[in-house]
């Protein structure tokens, strides 16, 4: 593997906001997959597909990052920002297969709630993947992350707390949900 002196800055650009769209995208098909279960015609296989672009463009920034000297910012920086996006991406397709793994017929509605978070969290991940270059709207992309961050963690509380205080619903079931309510949290953390 070869080293560039020759800056391929753009590159990086244009694969970090492939990224935010495929955050995006792969976040409207869980949200949609969870809102319309089990007849949204959103397959396990679909969301599969578009994680698996993912891990194609990750793949594609940390080759960029490992044959590049010069770089638009931090290496670490860059690599840690690719990873963070992938394990959004990663966890959002895992919530999904958790569907069909676990046998869940209704999702709940603290579970849409998350998703619909997800969504706009990943919009303003796309937002500010896309405007990297110039920064221009990434602190107000960040601060809006953060409020629904923390909606994101009331939403769980809540969430937990009703299943957990309903005590019609199977045991098996409550750790299930939990399952995978704690996935769509941590992707909702890692945005």
């Amino acid at each position: 593997m070869r080293l560039s002196l020759t800056p391929k800055t753009s590159e990086f650009y244009v694969l970090f906001a492939q990224a935010g769209e495929n955050a995006l995208d792969v976040a409207r098909l869980v949200e949609r997959r969870f809102r319309e279960h089990p007849s949204s015609g959103i397959t396990q296989e679909q969301v599969k597909a578009a994680e698996t672009v993912n891990d194609e463009v990750t793949r594609d920034l940390i080759q960029l990052l490992n044959t590049q000297y010069l770089t638009p910012f931090d290496r670490d920086d860059i690599y840690m920002l690719a990873i963070q996006l992938d394990d959004v991406i990663d966890e959002l397709e895992e919530a999904s297969d958790l569907l069909g793994l676990y046998g869940i017929e209704l999702p709940t509605k603290h579970a849409v709630q998350q998703t619909t978070l997800l969504v706009a969290a990943t919009e303003q991940l796309k937002l500010a993947c896309a405007n990297l270059k110039s920064f221009k709207g990434i602190q107000e992309a960040l601060v809006e992350l953060k409020r629904l961050e923390d909606e994101g963690d009331r939403v769980l509380r809540d969430g937990l707390a009703a299943l957990f205080r309903d005590d019609r619903i199977d045991p098996l079931m409550v750790i299930r949900w939990k399952d995978v309510y704690d996935r769509l949290e941590r992707a909702l953390d890692n945005c």
